[in-house]
């Protein structure tokens, strides 16, 4: 009987690591998937949505670029927010809050680029967000059952409060001097509220410890995350990944923490596309993609480490390739300095990557050049509809788009697929028709004094078709083509 038991146990050491490989599988939804306007059936036309997207995109590298503002009287410190952008560029998640027999859904953006986990919290004021999508329709819930405010002088305090010193968050959440000198506030005194800026407007939240869920398979009792009660321009909340102690990722067990990835399924901005959900895997091996028998391996760049933004996954950019044509992307793209500036954010929630303004010119001349003299004919309406350049005359069965590749450190090459940096579509309007347009912007000049943060954002339509993975203990991040939809297939059936 005992050799019967050391058997048995042997057996489940061996099988346990080869179930933790395959990691955790949670379903990404993107938002155009459930887009209609008017009667509920008619699209929204492809032109609309790029020319949000991009007004969008170009507002949250900014924002990620901005030096922090003014704050309330009332907080004692702010943290830079990310925040979603227009329908086509947004990723959701579902959470489940509360207590095991009483959990709720809550509908999260993905967004790599903060490292907060929250969500609106009932009573809860809007401002500004009529017509602004709400996954599933869900309304704001109350505070979760048997959640609690964190403590002033608690470390999750200070980390929600980007590190401001549990002195100051007890002054500001009245704390009597006397008990600040000795260190001796109580849970009576709850952490400040957060004040959150971003682009237009704010969000004030309250941190909370409780249970979360994620995929009816894991759920932390001792979560930290934050209840917004006010809000300007956003009904939904965040899931942060970034590389905070207080993302999602980074609260889960440590099989799950060290290492995620997602694969976008590319949709070109057409609902019809998005049959299957994104998949995103959680505490994934890197040996994993080989026992399911995918084609191609990841090629992998350094995680570079910015002191004033440490939440962001930055990685240097050496060049762009159009062609035969290989163009030395700007220096400031592939460090970061001290002071937090330079190289170049991977961000699910931006749609279209930002280049600095020298290095965007460079690719798009040469881009234009090319195409050019394979005979295409410029869209000048379509580039005022789309705010994207250069466009030009195009029909899908057009040859002579040139090859684009990014080129990072570590002889990281990822050529693009075309799709992901010349989408085809059909225009409104004087170049009625069929239009496409070079789906990369320019995202400012670091020498213009518009901010310090990141010279370049790589852009989550840019990410389509590949398995983006984001190696935290390894301290680097990967590329590898996929079928997305494959990939859910392949593990959604384990």
């Amino acid at each position: 009987m005992r050799l019967l038991c050391l058997v048995a146990l042997l057996a489940l050491a061996l099988l346990l690591p080869r179930r933790q490989c395959h990691g955790l599988l949670v379903p990404l939804t993107n938002t155009l998937s459930s887009l209609r306007r008017g009667n509920g059936t008619a699209p929204v036309p492809v032109h609309h949505l790029l020319r949000s997207s991009s007004l969008r995109s170009a507002a949250r590298h900014r924002r990620h670029r901005a030096h922090r503002g003014l704050r309330p009287p009332q907080a004692p410190a702010h943290r830079q927010l990310s925040l979603p952008l227009s329908p086509g560029s947004d990723y959701t998640l579902s959470l489940s809050v509360g207590p095991a027999s009483a959990a709720a859904p809550v509908p999260l953006f993905l967004d790599t680029g903060s490292d907060l986990v929250w969500f609106p919290c009932a009573p809860f004021t809007c401002m500004l967000c009529e017509g602004k999508p709400t996954p599933g329709g869900s309304a704001p819930l109350p505070p979760p059952p048997g959640s609690r405010r964190v403590p002033c002088a608690s470390p999750l305090c200070s980390a929600a409060h980007a590190s401001a010193p549990p002195s100051d968050l007890c002054a500001a959440a009245g704390c009597p001097l006397e008990d600040i000198e000795t260190a001796s506030c109580d849970a009576s005194h709850p952490c400040p509220p957060l004040y959150y800026a971003y682009g237009d407007g704010s969000l004030v939240a309250h941190v909370r410890r409780g249970r979360v869920g994620l995929a009816a398979s894991v759920s932390v009792d001792n979560f930290t995350f934050a209840c917004a009660h006010t809000a300007l321009g956003e009904p939904v909340g965040v899931a942060g990944f970034g590389r905070g102690p207080l993302s999602l990722p980074a609260q889960l067990s440590p099989s799950l923490s060290g290492r995620f990835s997602y694969c976008l399924v590319s949709h070109s901005f057409r609902a019809d596309r998005l049959i299957r959900p994104s998949p995103l895997i959680l505490g994934r091996s890197p040996d994993d993609a080989a026992g399911l028998g995918e084609a191609g391996g990841f090629v992998y760049t350094p995680l570079l480490h910015n002191p004033r933004h440490p939440y962001f996954y930055s990685v240097a950019l050496e060049a762009v390739s159009v062609g035969a044509t290989r163009i030395s992307a700007r220096p400031e793209l592939g460090r970061v300095d001290r002071a937090g500036n330079g190289g170049m954010v991977v961000d699910s929630g931006t749609t279209f990557t930002m280049l600095p303004s020298e290095t965007y010119s460079r690719v798009a001349e040469a881009f234009a050049r090319a195409m050019a003299a394979a005979g295409f004919a410029r869209a000048g309406r379509a580039e005022a509809q789309t705010g994207l350049r250069p466009c030009y005359r195009y029909a899908a069965t057009d040859r002579g788009v040139p090859p684009l590749a990014l080129h990072f450190r570590g002889n990281a090459t990822v050529a693009l697929p075309r799709r992901n940096y010349f989408m085809g579509f059909e225009s409104e309007g004087a170049d009625g028709g069929g239009v496409g347009c070079l789906m990369l912007m320019d995202g400012g000049d670091a020498s213009s004094g518009d901010g310090d943060g990141p010279a370049g954002t790589l852009g989550n339509f840019q990410q389509q078709g590949f398995e983006v993975v984001y190696d935290v203990d390894a301290g680097r991040v990967g590329f590898a083509r996929r079928r997305c939809t494959d990939l859910w297939d392949s593990l959604s059936r384990r």
